[in-house]
């Protein structure tokens, strides 16, 4: 649904910037919060790989996962 251009108008008189702006902040922070986990995620995977605690296998299959959840969550957000 998109804003008419009163609300539009309206809404940058009284918070001082464009939903446009929010928009760019509200995606800005999903993708660094999915980065950081994707990180800890992989990090956590590949400490149990080295000690022997999880296979190969296990360790490709949370990279997979990561790598697939991204590509999805960027096509479903950015287009």
């Amino acid at each position: 649904m998109t804003p008419s251009a009163d609300q539009v108008a309206a809404f940058q008189a009284n918070g001082g910037f464009a939903p446009s702006a929010v928009s760019a902040v509200v995606l800005g922070f999903v993708f660094a919060v999915l980065l950081l986990w994707g990180v800890w995620a992989m990090r956590t995977a590949y400490v149990g790989w080295a000690e022997h605690r999880i296979t190969e296998r296990q360790f490709l299959g949370v990279v997979v996962r990561f790598v697939a959840m991204y590509l999805v969550l960027t096509f479903f957000l950015l287009s």
